[in-house]
């Protein structure tokens, strides 16, 4: 018996990792309806997190960790709840977990998302200000020993912000409608990424209104290989000051 996929594989290469990877877009699609018969809408958006969750844990290295989460600072500043972190865990515990509950430090933050039913100018707006309640927070940075000497404390990277969503609004995606209530959030509430399951991407970042958006049938891991290439330009987290956060525990004198 003749194996289509593996045909298709030897006869061209790129249908096959078009039909191939279309198939992980489909699945997430089916997931995400699937939550439709559940009448409550609080766990019904904590079912389509997960299922963004577990689709982000898929295809990013084991070197970054995928979580709903709180994220604190050194000053015990803290955001709201975020729905989908991308967070270094290698390097940097997070704090207080209880059960599903848990702080990141802002340290280890690389990305945050966003979820929503659908995308349109009222969620992109509060992904905005969920945005910029992120990039509020302090950050350190320190020196790193080395074998070599002592690296000196890295510069911080901008965190990455987002917004996730089974559909769009606008019938073009995100087309000139779109780019027009896309460019008011400015500063630290920009929004760099965007996927639609439905069959919709967008990310900024190859610089500032400049928009690359994905493939109808592919939206999906276009946009998670444009996150992971972008996720590979960061690097590492800094390295995070201890004595910061351990200062805010000693007794004024």
């Amino acid at each position: 018996m003749s194996n289509t996929s593996k045909q298709l594989s030897e006869n061209n290469g790129r249908l096959f990792l078009q039909k191939a990877f279309a198939s992980e877009q489909l699945c997430l699609v089916s997931k995400l309806a699937s939550s439709n018969r559940i009448t409550h809408d609080g766990d019904k958006g904590e079912v389509n997190e997960q299922h963004f969750i577990d689709a982000l844990t898929a295809y990013l290295p084991d070197r970054y960790t995928v979580a709903k989460a709180i994220i604190l600072d050194s000053y015990g500043q803290t955001t709201d709840s975020i729905d989908v972190v991308v967070f270094d865990r290698q390097y940097t515990p997070t704090l207080l977990d209880n059960e599903k509950h848990r702080y990141v430090p802002a340290e280890a933050v690389y990305a945050v998302f966003e979820c929503k039913p659908t995308i349109h100018k009222e969620y992109l707006e509060y992904a905005g200000d969920k945005a910029a309640s992120v990039r509020r927070l302090f950050r350190s940075s320190v020196p790193v020993p080395h074998s070599d000497g002592v690296k000196p404390p890295k510069p911080l990277f901008p965190i990455l912000c987002g917004i996730l969503a089974t559909d769009i609004e606008w019938a073009e995606g995100f087309g000139e409608t779109f780019r027009k209530n896309h460019a008011s959030l400015t500063g630290a509430r920009k929004i760099d990424c965007g996927l639609a399951v439905s069959g919709a991407s967008f990310d900024i970042f190859e610089g500032d209104g400049i928009y690359t958006t994905g493939p109808k049938d592919n939206a999906l891991v276009f946009f998670l290989f444009r996150l992971l290439q972008k996720l590979q330009s960061l690097g590492t987290v800094p390295a995070i000051c201890w004595n910061a956060y351990a200062k805010q525990l000693s007794t004024p004198k």
